[in-house]
C-alpha cells in the first residue's frame, strides 16, 4: 500500500498527528507547562534546549532527569513543554523550535519513510511485561475469550495505522485467527472504556491509566498486546533531526547522555515515578499509585524494531522495512 505524503507544511501536520499514536497520547491533562514559548536565554553557562512531550507516564524519565540535575550536569537547561496531543511535536522538531521531541517507535519509522529527517538518539519507554501499560479489553460478560476471537470483530486503537494495530493483528495472527479481519475504528482511550460498556465496539486497546479504570468497571483483559508481540518491545523513544546532529553532535551526544541516566534513574526508582507523573497530570493518587508503569532502559532491542517493522510492511502501514541503522543511535 502507497501512502507516500510530500513532505509539505500539510504533510508536516498529517504526520505530526501519526505521532499521536505514541502510547496514551490522548490521556492526562496536564498541570502545568513548562518552558512554553521557547527556550529563552542560557543560564549560568548552561545551553537551553526545548523539547517536546505528552503529558503521560512514559515522559517520566524526562521530568526526573531534569528533577535530579542529571541535564544540568552535561550542560543543558532543559525545558519541558507540554504538547496534550503531540500534534504539533514532529513539525516542532523540524522546523527547529523544538530541538528533541518524543514520540512512538512505529510513528518515527513512518515520519522517516514520508522524507522527514528524524532520528532516534535515545530510548524513552518500554514495554513492562504482564501486566502491562496497554491491552486489549473487553467486557466482564464478552463472549470473546481469545484473541483469536477477534475477526469480524470491531477493536478501537486511539490511531490506525499505528503500533496498535500493528502489534494486535500480529497477536491475532499467532492465536490462529483471522487478523484481516479485524475491524479497527478510532477511539481516544480516554473514550474507550465508555465505548466498551455502551456496545459500540467488541473490544478495545486501552492504555494507562485508563486501562486500571476500565479494570476496575469490570474489564477483562485479552491481550496485553505489547509483551505479546515481543517481550522487549520498545515503545517510543526521544528523537532529532539528522540536521542537528550534524550541526552539534556534541549536543545531541550530552542529551544522549542525561536521558540515558534518567532512563538508568527511573527504572531504579518506581515510587519517584510515581511521584514525579503526579506533578504534571491529573491522574488520581488510587490509580496513580496502582496502574503498571513501563519499563525504562538505556538500550534498544533491534530485535523487537526489526519485528515491528517487518509486520508494519506486512499490515500496510510502511511501504518497505526501516532503515535501523539510520533510525536507531
Amino acid at each position: 500500500m502507497n501512502r507516500s505524503i510530500p513532505v509539505t507544511a500539510a504533510g508536516l501536520v498529517t504526520l505530526a498527528l501519526a505521532l499521536a499514536a505514541c502510547s496514551g497520547d490522548d490521556g492526562a491533562t496536564p498541570a502545568a507547562t513548562e518552558g512554553a514559548g521557547g527556550t529563552g536565554a542560557p543560564q549560568d553557562g548552561l545551553t537551553p534546549v526545548l523539547i517536546g512531550t505528552q503529558p503521560i507516564v512514559d515522559s517520566a524519565p524526562l521530568y526526573l532527569g531534569k528533577q535530579e540535575g542529571f541535564f544540568e550536569e552535561e550542560g543543558i537547561d532543559l525545558e519541558i513543554e507540554s504538547a496534550g496531543g503531540g500534534a504539533a511535536v514532529v513539525p516542532s522538531v523540524v522546523s527547529g523550535t523544538y530541538q528533541f521531541g518524543r514520540g512512538n517507535l512505529l510513528s518515527t519509522m513512518l515520519a522517516v519513510e514520508q522524507g522527514l529527517d528524524l532520528r532516534c538518539i535515545a530510548n524513552a519507554n518500554s514495554t513492562a511485561g504482564e501486566p502491562d501499560i496497554g491491552a486489549v479489553v473487553v467486557t466482564g460478560d464478552s463472549p470473546i475469550q481469545s484473541v483469536a476471537d477477534l475477526g469480524g470483530r470491531t477493536v478501537s486503537v486511539n490511531t490506525l495505522e499505528n503500533i496498535g494495530d500493528t502489534t494486535i493483528r500480529t497477536v491475532v495472527d499467532e492465536a490462529g485467527g483471522d487478523a484481516a479481519a479485524v475491524k479497527f475504528v478510532e477511539v481516544p482511550f480516554s473514550e474507550a472504556p465508555a465505548a466498551l460498556e455502551l456496545g459500540q465496539v467488541d473490544a478495545a486497546w486501552i492504555l494507562e491509566p485508563f486501562l486500571t479504570e476500565a479494570l476496575d468497571s469490570g474489564a477483562r483483559v485479552l491481550s496485553y498486546n505489547f509483551s505479546e508481540f515481543h517481550p522487549e518491545l520498545d515503545i517510543s523513544c526521544v528523537f532529532t533531526t539528522q540536521s542537528l546532529i550534524d550541526e552539534d553532535p556534541e549536543l545531541v551526544e550530552s542529551f544522549r547522555t542525561a536521558m540515558n541516566r534518567s532512563l538508568e534513574y527511573s527504572q531504579e526508582n518506581p515510587d519517584a515515578v510515581r511521584e514525579i507523573v503526579g506533578t504534571y497530570t491529573e491522574i488520581e493518587p488510587d490509580v496513580l499509585e496502582r496502574m503498571t508503569i513501563p519499563v525504562f532502559r538505556p538500550e534498544f532491542s533491534r530485535e523487537a524494531a526489526e519485528l515491528l517493522g517487518q509486520k508494519a510492511v506486512e499490515f500496510g502501514t510502511l511501504d518497505e522495512e526501516p532503515d535501523l541503522d539510520t533510525i536507531l543511535p
